[in-house]
């Protein structure tokens, strides 16, 4: 099953920061087909949020940065 990770999200994500922790879990979540709506609803943000990590908008906060890190361990 695709959760239909646009072009435009993996061009972005791909142009991005690649030391971002937002940006890694980007491409973790891509490449592993996560949807967005997991990753949000496991770090209580939203699915717009995780958009803005994944393409380097935003970076996390600190406070959810080792739930993150422990995400991306979870699939790599």
């Amino acid at each position: 099953m695709s959760y239909g990770y646009t072009t435009r999200i993996d061009s972005l994500n791909k142009k991005a920061n690649k030391f971002s922790l937002g940006v890694r879990l980007g491409r973790v979540c891509i490449k592993n087909n996560v949807p967005t709506s997991e990753v949000a609803s496991q770090l209580g943000v939203s699915r717009q949020t995780v958009y803005n990590w994944f393409i380097g908008v935003h970076e996390p906060n600190d406070r959810l940065s080792q739930l993150i890190k422990d995400f991306i361990a979870e699939y790599e």
